[in-house]
């Protein structure tokens, strides 16, 4: 009888089955192929051992991220991305193993996409910060998203990650086609579209070092 060979990644099916529970808690929309969460459930085992067993293979590769676009009241349009259902739990996958090493390098007043906290954690802050100054800095980082540098962000991620697969993974994540509403297939080389897993797990340090650490202002709170 022969033996299963071995996998090329370690991935704990655990973490896996945990990444669904938190996309399932965040809902969210259906990505490019149509699936919603409750579809996915259908054959919940299946499809977890699905991603799993790509993942940890090295055969993962990302659908396309399907772009919503939102009216902004200034004019214009913010183009949010929405990965499948599969593709959000992928990707929570390679987020817990990630944050694990980047998370207590996060500055203490900052609160977007972490963990435990929330925007109502940052608004308790500056209530409490309210009493002991008397100027606001209201700032955003003008497209963000759609200007991260593909290479500077993965060294980042070289740096702190510890598995090879987390590093081969984002690569791919941050290339896969963004689908417009027309059908056309967007390659993309630079940015991440907002709202999906992969460009929330890498704002916090990007952002923080131009702003919170370059700064100088110990009243900052960034939410």
């Amino acid at each position: 009888m022969n033996e299963p060979r071995p996998k090329p990644f370690e991935i704990s099916k655990k973490v896996v089955y945990a990444a669904y529970l938190r996309v399932k808690e965040n809902q969210g929309a259906a990505g490019v192929d149509g699936q919603t969460i409750e579809e996915f459930e259908r054959d919940l085992s299946g499809n977890l051992f699905k991603i799993w067993n790509r993942m940890s293979s090295g055969s993962y590769f990302p659908p396309p991220v399907r772009a919503v676009e939102i009216p902004k009241s200034g004019g214009g349009v913010r183009v949010l991305g929405v990965p499948t259902v599969g593709d959000r739990v992928a990707q929570t996958v390679a987020s817990m193993y990630l944050e694990r090493r980047v998370e207590p390098l996060f500055h203490p007043d900052s609160y977007g996409y972490r963990p435990k906290r929330s925007a109502l954690d940052a608004v308790k802050a500056c209530r409490s910060r309210c009493w002991k100054y008397d100027w606001v800095v209201d700032l955003d980082v003008r497209k963000f998203f759609d200007t991260i540098d593909h290479e500077l962000l993965l060294r980042a991620v070289v740096k702190h990650a510890t598995e090879a697969w987390v590093v081969l993974y984002v690569r791919r994540w941050l290339v896969a086609p963004l689908k417009r509403p027309d059908g056309v297939l967007e390659a993309r080389d630079r940015g991440s579209p907002q709202g999906s897993l992969c460009s929330a797990e890498h704002k916090d340090p990007n952002e923080q070092r131009w702003v919170m650490r370059s700064a100088g202002l110990s009243g900052l709170v960034r939410a």
